[in-house]
């Protein structure tokens, strides 16, 4: 990292110039009227790294002019650090710095004369010399010559403050210790002159070298500091879109104003660019904010509309009693249904009980039928039958068969119709009942359990399925659908429709409220405007007037100048003239007493002019406050 070359000379050093140098030419530009920038070091915090980052000034401005003190230093100056701006030395010439007196002498509390510390001293050195580009080997440490020991010196001070001016010409002696003032090495007083003659000595090397050290570490903690995402540094390119830091907003504030200085240098008096771009800055700042700021928006209007819905709505207790309702009847309704299927899983087991029995009892029947039809067969056999009565006792016999099968097919398809009709009785039974939960949940969510409003207090709405009775009439327990229950709930409609449309109507009229107080705010903005714009016109003609009272105050001033003259003329001539000119210096007196009073009434015309149109202002302003706070509490109230 060599150092930055400094194309200016010495033109903002404080350190005086030889008269054999070279003048620069006067330039038209126009300069600024701060003055030169007197800047102090403004040391770092240690323990910084490199950086190939370009290297902005570390050290605070000295200027005096209050309009071009930078925004984050409220007592010193800043001149602005664009790339084709030169920055000024930390030389202060005949500045107040000064390095400690010898009454106050610091003894350097680092352990120099220990081979193995200065070793590691060396090491870091020549470490940093080569990290800057700066070519050594580890043995010119070692024996250190004179000249090599200013190379070095002036490298590392140059790294600190590019713009330091050593002088070729000058002897190096001259210019060791007013650098390291400069630099407020704290240990300053302990060096010598005689030292630099001859560095690597035994007693001077120590010391030298300990300089040398120090100056690695301040360019350490310098670069560190300038790569580093502090504040304090103030650059606009490497800030966040979104910050909070004071010192981010001043170095806005000063790269807006800096831009500004530039353009106005150019002759430009309005400055929409730089107002553009820092509105653009602040509008990408404060975008998620807003956003978030929007999102928190909709999610208090809703967050309202539930605080409203709770609030016009019931307690929670009574939702909850009633919840607690629903489910004992629930609860009693399973109750039931199990019972339902416990004494039909019972009757089932009973039933199939039943036809086990029966199977058995018909198969001992069936064996009995069989051995009486073996004996009938045996009998018949040895009876003498004729072929007719045979025949006619078989079709005897097949006739009953038949009429026996027919039986059997028909009881068959009557279990198989009880069977199908007793499950089309619990589909419709299940039917029924979830149709009477959505009844009872209508009437919940209507608010028509008993006890009803007026005028329906002794009716009863609710109804209940019991599917274990077997009378039909008592299916279904509560009052009468037909003549009470339809009749009641078309009544209870009717008023919720008569009460919807009082709504309706009520809400039209609050809608036709409301349109008629924005008509009047905005007849009321309107005339705001109106009076804004008369303020304006008052304020125009007010600067008009005061114009026109200064153009004469300046008539009448370049004339009692003319007229004193005139005096001062016609004294001279009055000594030779005698009574005429006595005559004619009273008559100039006269009218310079004149001019006098004019010049006296037009400052006050013009005083108690600007007074009034003040106390008018005022007044404006508390009227227009005034109607403003009406229209507030007024919309406030209405709201």
């Amino acid at each position: 990292m060599l150092p930055v070359q400094d194309t200016h000379g010495n033109a903002r050093s404080g350190i005086p110039m030889p008269s054999t140098v070279k003048k620069a030419p006067p330039s038209s530009v126009r300069m600024s009227l701060s003055g030169p920038a007197l800047r102090a070091p403004y040391v770092p915090p240690m323990g910084s790294g490199p950086s190939s980052n370009p290297r902005h000034s570390i050290y605070r401005s000295q200027n005096a002019n209050p309009l071009l003190q930078s925004t984050s230093k409220p007592n010193y100056g800043r001149t602005p650090l664009h790339n084709s701006t030169r920055r000024g030395s930390i030389w202060t010439g005949n500045a107040a710095i000064a390095a400690p007196s010898g009454s106050q002498t610091l003894k350097d509390p680092r352990p120099i004369r220990e081979r193995a510390y200065q070793s590691k001293m060396r090491q870091e050195i020549f470490s940093w010399l080569h990290a800057t580009g700066y070519e050594i080997s580890i043995q010119t440490l070692t024996n250190i010559t004179g000249k090599d020991y200013r190379a070095m010196f002036q490298h590392l001070v140059n790294l600190i403050d590019p713009c330091y001016p050593f002088e070729p010409k000058v002897r190096f002696e001259d210019e060791f210790q007013p650098a390291l003032r400069a630099l407020r090495y704290p240990f300053v007083s302990q060096m010598d002159n005689k030292w630099l003659a001859a560095p690597g000595s035994m007693h001077s090397w120590p010391a030298l070298l300990a300089v040398l050290h120090w100056l690695v570490d301040i360019g350490k903690a310098r670069l560190q500091y300038l790569e580093s995402e502090d504040p304090t540094l103030q650059n606009v390119e490497r800030m966040p879109e979104e910050f909070h830091e004071p010192m981010h907003h001043q170095a806005l504030a000063f790269e807006y104003f800096s831009e500004a200085y530039i353009a106005f240098f150019h002759g430009a008096d309005v400055f929409t660019e730089q107002d553009k771009a820092l509105e653009v800055r602040y509008a990408k700042k404060n975008e998620r904010v807003l956003n978030d700021l929007e999102e928190q928006k909709e999610q208090l209007a809703q967050l309202q509309a539930e605080l409203a819905q709770l609030q016009t709505s019931g307690a929670p207790l009574e939702k909850l009693q009633k919840a607690h309702g629903y489910l004992v009847s629930d609860r009693a309704k399973f109750h039931d249904v199990l019972q339902r299927f416990e004494s039909r899983k019972k009757h089932l087991i009973d039933t199939i009980a039943h036809e086990k029995a029966e199977l058995n009892m018909r198969t001992t029947n069936l064996e009995q039928l069989k051995s009486e039809h073996n004996k009938l067969l045996d009998t018949v056999k040895a009876q003498n039958l004729t072929p007719e009565e045979v025949a006619r006792m078989n079709s005897d016999h097949e006739t009953l068969s038949r009429n026996l099968e027919e039986l059997k097919h028909k009881i068959s398809e009557t279990q198989k119709a009880v069977m199908s009709l007793e499950v089309m009785m619990t589909n419709r039974g299940a039917a029924a009942e979830e149709a009477l939960d959505l009844y009872t949940n209508l009437l919940s969510s209507l608010g028509l359990f008993p006890p009803l409003p007026p005028p329906f207090e002794g009716v009863d709405l609710t109804l209940q399925l019991n599917l274990a009775t077997t009378n039909v009439s008592q299916l279904l327990i509560g009052e009468d659908i037909r003549k009470v229950i339809k009749p009641t709930l078309s009544a209870v409609a009717e008023l919720k429709r008569t009460k919807r449309a009082e709504v309706e109507s009520e809400r039209i009229k609050v809608d036709n409220d409301l349109d008629q107080l924005t008509l009047e705010c905005e007849n009321v903005y309107e005339e705001v405007r109106e009076v804004e714009k008369k303020v304006v016109v008052l304020n125009e003609q007010a600067d008009e007037l005061r114009d026109a009272a200064q153009q004469e105050s300046m008539v009448s001033n370049a004339e009692a100048a003319r007229l004193e003259r005139e005096l001062a003329h016609a004294r001279t001539a009055a000594l030779s003239s005698g009574l005429g000119v006595k005559s004619r210096l009273q008559a100039l007196q006269f009218d310079y007493r004149e001019q006098q009073a004019k010049i006296a009434r037009l400052k006050d015309e013009t005083i108690r002019a600007i007074a009034k149109n003040s106390n008018e202002i005022a007044l404006f302003k508390e009227e227009v406050s005034s109607r403003l706070r009406k229209l507030r509490d007024f919309v406030e109230e209405g709201g």
